[in-house]
């Protein structure tokens, strides 16, 4: 009987509180308004955090946007109705060193690797990289595709289809997307001479210039290469004509003039494409901002590319061009921009090395100066130098460089230990929030001395942000855009990667 008592009062209450709920003023039929006072629901946003310290190490965390109005004094506006370049991505070069280390680690931890950093989901989506068309100081050996005179000895060789191609195809299956990028050192060596007046051969790996009897046999090299890595599955989105022009004295190099590469492309590359219907985009210069001028036979490379751009036969040809930054300063690409605004501009190759690295020095350094700092200069992508090397910087090659490190360092006692240095964090940060096909966009307000940042619209339409502090003391900043706010007080000496949906 008490259990019947109880079972009638719960029917009795519920009953009076639909009653309540049905006749309460506000409602109608039963069913109640929107409560319009009710905020949207909070949007989350993504944040990875990495401070120079190694406190913290891309570390995520989620924020919210701010629910009171924005007041902030540290208030970064954001205009996606004002956009500049399209970005095409972030990478590394996989030479033949980095193909070679990779494919000494098992296959499951390899493509766990390649997974962590290509994947557009769960990893952090690199989307552009750079090969060496030939062999290059990171390479097992010097060679050409085409060390026996005359054309029809082309041939890829056994380091590209033994150690490149392979870890490509990996990198493709798991982001089809990737774009990819191949620069020569060194033509085949029966096509150099000593200098242009003597016309001796040169029959050395380094140093030399182009003889300009072997123009067109070059334009084919270039022709072959890009059909036969076609062949392979490998799409070739564009070639640089030539590493480090100005630089004699690599392990594999050749010199060549802004005259001569003018001559070059307009003369035999660039028709040789057109006649062989190759859409692979030809980028000049690939060579450091100062145009190596403190060497005397370099006095008039100043603005190397712009040079090419002032013929319009050659510059018909030409996607714009490429910069390292082992001399001189990104603002060079300012001048290079403002006059020839269509030209595009790519960032090729830094690295880090002996010479005195530090990860917290070379994690404000790189992204202040190569990667935010050129973004902001109209920059497309940012490939740094070798992806990885082992602990004793190799394999390289005598005359290059001895003493580089890579994105990520491998053990070779194992094959399985791992270090990753301040080049992985700086490329993180930048494709993790920043997608392939992104466009910059405006930024303005607040700024202050230590404090660098960038901000994209991607295609998926999500915005992405950097922001780079590279004061002793915590920086507070406030994003806003569209009528929303978000606010985060950056740790000293760190960088944070902010994405959210629009």
């Amino acid at each position: 009987m008490q259990n019947i008592a109880k079972m009638t009062m719960s029917v009795l209450a519920i009953s009076l509180s639909f009653l309540y709920s049905f006749c309460s003023p506000g409602s109608k039929q039963g069913i109640d308004k929107p409560d319009t006072s009710k905020p949207d629901p909070v949007q989350p946003v993504e944040v990875y955090v990495t401070t120079a310290t190694q406190s913290m190490l891309f570390k995520k965390i989620n924020l919210e946007f701010n629910k009171k109005d924005n007041l902030s004094p540290y208030t970064v506006t954001l205009d996606p109705t004002q956009q500049y370049q399209q970005i095409d991505g972030f990478g590394a070069a996989f030479t033949g060193s980095t193909c070679y280390n990779l494919l000494k680690m098992n296959a499951a931890n390899r493509k766990a690797l390649l997974t962590e950093v290509f994947d557009t989901r769960e990893g952090m989506g690199y989307s552009f990289i750079r090969i060496a068309l030939g062999c290059s100081d990171f390479s097992l050996s010097e060679y050409s595709y085409c060390d026996k005179p005359g054309m029809e000895n082309f041939a890829l060789h056994e380091e590209d289809t033994k150690y490149v191609i392979p870890v490509l195809k990996e990198i493709l299956a798991i982001n089809p997307k990737v774009k990819i990028m191949a620069s020569p050192w060194t033509p085949p060596l029966w096509m150099k001479v000593n200098n242009l007046k003597e016309l001796k051969p040169h029959n050395k790996w380094n140093d030399g210039q182009l003889n300009p009897s072997n123009y067109q046999d070059y334009a084919s090299y270039f022709v072959k290469y890009i059909n036969a890595m076609k062949n392979n599955g490998i799409d070739i989105y564009a070639v640089t004509v030539q590493n480090e022009p100005l630089n004699r004295g690599n392990s594999a190099s050749l010199y060549m003039t802004w005259q001569e590469q003018r001559d070059f492309i307009k003369t035999a590359l660039g028709p040789a494409f057109k006649t062989a219907g190759i859409n692979t985009r030809i980028i000049s210069y690939d060579h450091n901002y100062d145009y190596d001028s403190h060497k005397p036979e370099n006095a008039d490379q100043i603005h190397y590319p712009a040079k090419i751009y002032e013929d319009p036969d050659a510059a018909k040809y030409i996607d714009g061009a490429a910069y390292h930054a082992y001399g001189g300063s990104e603002t060079e690409m300012d001048y290079i921009h403002n006059a020839f605004p269509d030209k595009n501009l790519y960032f090729t190759e830094i690295s880090i090395g002996l010479w005195g690295y530090t990860f917290a020095e070379d994690l404000m350094w790189n992204l202040e100066h190569v990667g935010i700092g050129t973004l902001n200069r109209h920059c497309k992508a940012v490939i740094v130098w070798n992806f990885m090397l082992d602990e004793q910087h190799g394999p390289n090659r005598p005359g290059g460089c001895t003493n580089c490190l890579g994105v990520i360092d491998i053990n070779k006692a194992d094959y399985t230990t791992l270090t990753r240095n301040s080049h992985y964090y700086d490329l993180a940060h930048l494709s993790k929030v920043i997608q392939g096909g992104a466009k910059r966009i405006k930024t303005s307000g607040f700024t202050t001395s230590g404090l660098h940042y960038t901000a994209v619209l991607n295609p998926d339409n999500t915005v992405g942000v950097v922001v780079l502090n590279t004061k002793d003391e915590p920086q507070s900043i406030t994003l806003a855009m569209d009528g929303r706010s978000l606010s985060y007080s950056l740790p000293a000496k760190s960088v944070a990667s902010f994405k959210w949906k629009k």
